[in-house]
């Protein structure tokens, strides 16, 4: 099967990821519904905020087109298993909460729905629907201090204390 042309930033996306697939293009066509309308640039920093709601190869292009990871603390997943996408823009969480519509895909081979993906109007792939969003602080960095068993390096936030130290969560949990 041949492709609809792909969309000249679409291939970065693909290199990325590794290689075209449906999720990666429903992520790419999710990310570009909800950044048009906000209108919201690329985040440089956490001045957009994405939640994802599945741990799909849609994700990957919601990463990368919005500018949005774990590392700047502006990319939140939600383990839900749904194809939803919300964006929203600090610091008044304005945003869009874009969702895949059921049943929407009439193909199932894997190339036909990649190629109906890409060419399906947009209303009919998704519902976008504006929101706002309560949304956490920015990022802070915080202080690593070792585990008391095993040594490595821990978020101080995340040390977990019994008889007055600290222990990362694994080794916690490996406690008598």
């Amino acid at each position: 099967m041949s492709y609809p042309k792909i969309p000249p930033d679409l291939q970065p996306i693909i290199d990325f990821h590794g290689h075209l697939c449906p999720g990666l293009v429903l992520g790419y066509r999710a990310a570009k519904a909800g950044m048009k309308r906000i209108h919201a640039m690329r985040s440089k920093d956490e001045e957009l905020v994405a939640i994802v709601e599945n741990d799909s190869c849609a994700v990957d292009a919601i990463q990368f087109m919005t500018g949005c990871t774990f590392g700047k603390g502006n990319f939140f997943f939600r383990d839900h298993g749904k194809h939803v996408y919300t964006l929203a823009l600090r610091p008044h969480g304005r945003g869009v909460r874009v969702s895949l519509k059921g049943d929407v895909f009439r193909e199932e081979e894997r190339d036909e729905r990649i190629e109906q993906i890409l060419s399906m109007d947009e209303k009919e792939l998704f519902d976008v629907q504006d929101v706002t969003v309560d949304l956490p602080q920015q990022a802070r960095i915080h202080t690593s201090v070792p585990c008391s068993r095993c040594g490595e390096p821990v978020m101080e936030t995340r040390v977990m204390e019994k008889d007055g130290k600290g222990y990362c969560i694994p080794c916690y949990h490996e406690l008598p």
